[in-house]
């Protein structure tokens, strides 16, 4: 078989990437071979024969070797897969993970008739997007400190046909918004500031530090969703955060030194509890 086939190109960059240590090597391989080339999958079933021209090689080959120094395969394409709609990635926003759909899941269930939703920090906008686009009734409003990761959520929210129905506003945290909501949302940044340099390199690399520091404890964030949450939720409204591992009780705990009840947890599919809910205590 010649060396520059598809099926001798995905097999060549599949080992390699499984000696960079992917877990994922042939999809990785797969994936990046069908951007490069503009190709299906099918493509590559029914044509492994197939040969690529110069360009598409060139390309193909870049991809590999930035996948081989750990650059997440979302970050190489720009898009990420998420609750079945594509969001464009940037290295100004944090790469939406599939155990984020814990959160959107848990908000479905609790969302009344034309719910009013908050998300903040809102990244590429996954969260309040996807809640949009599942709830036609709904309006939102989603916050972010950058600009760029705004512009980010601006774009998917008018490719995915949400924009006239969610407003976009550059601050932090509460500071921008006015108003009360049905649900208020938010997967901060949650990882204490002196254990990023540990992280796995495709998140330590990759992912914005202002997507990823939580402070010290990495909890800070928490300590203010929680003190400016009940001056926007609607009577009835509940609070959603995603949370790291190991941080549900002392989420709770800020949280109902604040004055909420606890309203649930609820765990990803491995397992482990990555959402927590929050009701106002009654007075």
């Amino acid at each position: 078989m010649p060396p520059d086939t598809l099926a001798s190109l995905l097999a060549a960059a599949s080992a390699r990437l499984k000696a960079s240590g992917s877990e994922t090597p042939m999809l990785d391989a797969r994936l990046l071979l069908q951007a490069a080339a503009g190709l299906t999958r099918e493509d590559l079933i029914l044509g492994p024969d197939r040969q690529l021209s110069r360009e598409q090689l060139s390309v193909f080959e870049g991809f590999v070797g930035r996948r081989a120094h750990h650059e997440p395969v979302s970050r190489i394409l720009g898009a990420r897969e998420f609750y079945g709609r594509v969001f464009r990635v940037t290295p100004h926003t944090l790469d939406p993970r599939p155990d984020t759909e814990t959160i959107i899941e848990a908000a479905l269930k609790l969302m009344p008739q034309a719910a009013r939703l908050l998300d903040l920090g809102t990244g590429t906008g996954a969260i309040a997007i996807t809640l949009l686009a599942e709830r036609p009734d709904a309006t939102g409003i989603a916050t972010d400190l950058s600009p760029a990761a705004l512009a980010v959520a601006r774009e998917n929210a008018e490719r995915l046909g949400v924009a006239g129905r969610l407003t976009l506003l550059a601050g932090s945290w509460f500071a921008p918004v006015s108003g009360l909501f049905d649900i208020i949302l938010s997967n901060p940044p949650y990882i204490p500031s002196g254990e990023i340099a540990g992280l796995d390199p495709e998140v330590r690399n990759f992912d914005p530090a202002l997507a990823l520091s939580g402070g010290t404890d990495g909890l800070d964030p928490y300590r203010i969703i929680a003190s400016g949450a009940a001056a926007h939720l609607a009577a009835g409204g509940r609070v959603l955060v995603e949370i790291g591992a190991g941080q549900a009780a002392d989420v709770e705990r800020i949280f109902v030194a604040r004055g909420f009840l606890p309203a649930g947890r609820h765990s990803d599919l491995g397992g482990h509890v990555r959402c927590l809910g929050f009701n106002r205590a009654q007075k």
